[in-house]
C-alpha cells in the first residue's frame, strides 16, 4: 500500500472489541516438535512467486542462504544495492506499453492526454509478476498501478478539475501487461507486442461467484449486477498455477463521495460524508457518487483474475474470495489438488482470510480452471493467546450469519465480509498486507503498523498484535495443522520490526540483523529467501519513531535463523514493492513506487521535482514510479 488512507476510514471498529485480553504473546517457539513435522505440498513446475507457493525453480546453490554484504541505510535520491550487483530502470510511468500502432511517448510536462495514458504504463507501480515465455530470456511483466498523484499527473495539478483529467486519472489506474526481453545483458520492453495491454478503471469486467447478479450489485447502468466498469487501487497481486494473474482492489472506498448520513453498512466500510480522499471523480463521473448510486461501491473490493496470455480476455472479479481492502492473494495447492488463496486486508483492525476451492485444479491451463475460484469456502482467522489458531467459515446459515443478523444469502455474506467477520469473533489485526509461504510450509503475513492499537475506544493489545501504538509493525506466521485446507493452525511472531536505538520501548522491536520498520511487500524466492519490503510513510520517515531508518528498503531474511539483511535502499520518498524473478533466479524485478512523495501524499504541480526527480534526473522532470531490474555482475543467483 502506498497511501495511508486509514485515517479516513472511521469504520465502526470499536463495536467489535478484540477477542483477546492478554497483553503479550508467550515466547513459546513452534519450530520444533510436531510443528516441524507438518506436511506441505508445493506447487510443482512453477517458479516461486509473490503470489504462489512452490519449492521449484532457480539453480541449486550450496552456499549460505544470504550470501551478500548488507547495504547501510541511506537517505539520498538513488537506488543502492550490494557490492557486485547492478540495477537497471525499465518501464516507468508514462512509457508506452507497446500497443500495435500506438506508442505515445511520455511528456515530462505531464501534457499527455487521457487517450495517450490508456496506451502508457500507469502510475504508482505495485504488485508484479514475470510470466516466462522463452524461459529466463523473455516473457511478460504484469504489474499493478495503485493510485494517482494528480499534482504529477496533470499540468497544473487539479486546477482546474475537468472531465478530461478524471478520464486521464482513471486511465493511469489498473494493470499493465508488457513484453520484456533480455538482450546483451540488459532488459528492454518489446514494442510493439501482441500481448501488450492496459486494463484501467474504465475496462469492462465480469463478476463471478455467489455475489454475481446479487441485488446489492445492481445499478442503473447494470441491471444484471454482472458487469462492472474497471478496477482501481490495485495493490498487491498473486498468480495461479493455471497461468493467470490476480490483482487486488485495496482502498476502493476512498474514490466514492458518501451520503450526508452514511448508514451502518456504509460506515463499516469507511464511506463518509463528502469526498474526504480528494479524488473528486464523482464531479465528472456520477457512478462514484454513492448517494446517487449506493450499490456502486459493492462492485469494488474484489480479487480480479486476468489472463495475460489473451489480450481480449475479460477480467473477472472473483466474489467467492470475499470483499475487502484486499492487499494480496497468495495461492497454495493441497495434496488433493484444491486451490487455497491467502489474503490480507490492509486496514486497521481488519482481518486475514483464506479461501479453499470446492473443486480441484485441472490440467489444461485457464480454460480448464476458468471458474475454479467461483466455488468454495471463505474463512477468517482467529489467533488464540496460546500460539494456536482457527479458521472460521463465512458460510451463510452457520452460526450468526443468518437472515436475522442481516445476511439474506451467501452473496450478502461476501459483500459484507467485514460485518460477518465481526460477528464470528475473528482477530482484528494491525493492517495485514502481503502474504508469502516458505519452503517448509510456514505462511507469513506482514502487519505494517497500527498507531491506534490501544487508543481510547479502540481494541487493545492481544496475543497476535502485542504492541500498543504500533508504529513499527511486525510479521506473523503460522503453519496449518495438516494441509493448507486445515481449519486449525499453530502460529508465532517471526519478527517484531523496530530500531534498537529508538527511545520508545514499543518501537525497539526484535530484529536479528538490520533494523527496519513498516514491513509491507513479502516474497519467497526459489532458494527460500524471504524478501521483505518496507513502506514507511514519508512524514514518519522524517520524524518520530522511523526517522533513523533512512529511505524505504528491501531486506532478505533467512526463515531458519531469523537473520535479516538489508539488500536494497530506494530513492527519497518511495515505497519498495512487488518482487518477482526469472525462473533461473538470475534476474529480479521489483517496483519503486511514488518516489518523491510529499508528506501529505500530494505533489506540488508547480515544482513536482522538489523532493525527487528519480529516475530521469532531469532538473525540470517529474519523479516516476518504475520497475528496477537487479542482477549480479557475474551473472550469479540474486541474493547469493
Amino acid at each position: 500500500m502506498a497511501k495511508d488512507f486509514s485515517a479516513l476510514e472511521d469504520s465502526n471498529h470499536s463495536s467489535n472489541p478484540s477477542i483477546h485480553e492478554v497483553s503479550r504473546l508467550s515466547r513459546r517457539t513452534l519450530l520444533g516438535g510436531a510443528a516441524a513435522g507438518l506436511m506441505w505440498l508445493p506447487l510443482a513446475g512453477v517458479a516461486t512467486l509473490s503470489g504462489c507457493a512452490t519449492a521449484g525453480g532457480g539453480d541449486a546453490h550450496s552456499g549460505p542462504l544470504l550470501g551478500f554484504k548488507g547495504v547501510p541505510s541511506a537517505g539520498d535520491d538513488t537506488v543502492r544495492v550490494p557490492e557486485g550487483y547492478v540495477t537497471q530502470v525499465i518501464a516507468p510511468w508514462g512509457d508506452p506499453v507497446g500497443l500495435s500502432g500506438f506508442n505515445p511517448a511520455f511528456k515530462p510536462d505531464a501534457s499527455n492526454t487521457a487517450d495517450e495514458q490508456e496506451a502508457q504504463l500507469g502510475m504508482h507501480h505495485d504488485g508484479i509478476h514475470y510470466f516466462a515465455q522463452n524461459g529466463s530470456q523473455s516473457g511478460l511483466l504484469v504489474m499493478n498501478h495503485e493510485y494517482t498523484d494528480d499534482g504529477l499527473l496533470h499540468p497544473g495539478g487539479m486546477q482546474p478539475w475537468t472531465a478530461a483529467k478524471v478520464r486521464k486519472a482513471q486511465a493511469a489506474h489498473g494493470v499493465s501487461v508488457i513484453e520484456v526481453a533480455q538482450k546483451a545483458g540488459r532488459w528492454e520492453v518489446v514494442r510493439p507486442s501482441p500481448w501488450a495491454r492496459r486494463i484501467t478503471a474504465r475496462t469492462p469486467m465480469a463478476l463471478g461467484g455467489p455475489a454475481a447478479g446479487h441485488a446489492l450489485m445492481k445499478t442503473a447502468a447494470d441491471s444484471t449486477g454482472r458487469r462492472v466498469l474497471g478496477t482501481l487501487n490495485n495493490c498487491a497481486s498473486g498468480i495461479t498455477p493455471w497461468g493467470t494473474y490476480l490483482t487486488c482492489e485495496e482502498n476502493f472506498i476512498n474514490y466514492f463521495k458518501g451520503p450526508d448520513v452514511p448508514d451502518a453498512h456504509q460506515a463499516r466500510w469507511g464511506l463518509k460524508k463528502g469526498d474526504p480522499s480528494g479524488y473528486r471523480w464523482h464531479e465528472h463521473d456520477e457512478r462514484f457518487d454513492a448517494t446517487r448510486h449506493p450499490n456502486e461501491p459493492h462492485r469494488f473490493g474484489w480479487v480480479v483474475e486476468i489472463d495475460p496470455h489473451n489480450p481480449s480476455h475479460t477480467p473477472v472479479k472473483r466474489t467467492a474470495l470475499g470483499r475487502a481492502a484486499h492487499e494480496g492473494a497468495t495461492l497454495a495447492k493441497t495434496r488433493a489438488g484444491h486451490a487455497v488463496v491467502y489474503m490480507g486486508e490492509d486496514a486497521r483492525f481488519e482481518y486475514i482470510y483464506k479461501f479453499v476451492s470446492r473443486d480441484t485444479i485441472q490440467p489444461g491451463g485457464f480454460a480448464a480452471n476458468a471458474s475454479l475460484l467461483d466455488h468454495g469456502t471463505l474463512y477468517v482467522a482467529r489467533f488464540g493467546n496460546d500460539g494456536l489458531g482457527s479458521w472460521l467459515a463465512l458460510t451463510h446459515g452457520q452460526g450468526p450469519l443468518t437472515v436475522a443478523n442481516g445476511f439474506a444469502d451467501q452473496g450478502e455474506v461476501l459483500i459484507k465480509s467485514r460485518q460477518a467477520s465481526d460477528l464470528l469473533g475473528a482477530t482484528k489485526m494491525d493492517r495485514p498486507e502481503w502474504i508469502s509461504i516458505d519452503l517448509q510450509g510456514w505462511v507469513y503475513c506482514t502487519l505494517t503498523n497500527n498507531s491506534r492499537r490501544g487508543a481510547e475506544g479502540q481494541p487493545g493489545v492481544d496475543a497476535a498484535n502485542p504492541r500498543a501504538n504500533n508504529t513499527m509493525g511486525h510479521i506473523i506466521r503460522w503453519k496449518e495443522d495438516g494441509d493448507h485446507d486445515a481449519t486449525t493452525f499453530q502460529w508465532n511472531h517471526f519478527v517484531l520490526a523496530g530500531d534498537s536505538f529508538n527511545e520508545r520501548a514499543e518501537a525497539k522491536g526484535r530484529v536479528k540483523g538490520d533494523a527496519f520498520g513498516c514491513p509491507d511487500g513479502l516474497w519467497t524466492d526459489a532458494r527460500g529467501v524471504l524478501w521483505i519490503q518496507t513502506d514507511m510513510s514519508t512524514s514518519a520517515m522524517y520524524k518520530g519513531d522511523l526517522a533513523g531508518l533512512g529511505n524505504n528498503a528491501m531486506l532478505a531474511a533467512d526463515p531458519a535463523t531469523g537473520e535479516v539483511r538489508r539488500f536494497l535502499v530506494g530513492p527519497i520518498g518511495c515505497e519498495i514493492t512487488g518482487a518477482t524473478s526469472t525462473p533461473d533466479g538470475r534476474t529480479m524485478f521489483l517496483n519503486i513506487q511514488h518516489p518523491g512523495e510529499s508528506p501529505n501524499g500530494r505533489s506540488d504541480p508547480a515544482a513536482p521535482q522538489r523532493i525527487s526527480n528519480w529516475p530521469d534526473k532531469q532538473l525540470a522532470g517529474r519523479p516516476r514510479s518504475a520497475t528496477v531490474v537487479v542482477r549480479r555482475k557475474d551473472g550469479g543467483l540474486v541474493g547469493t
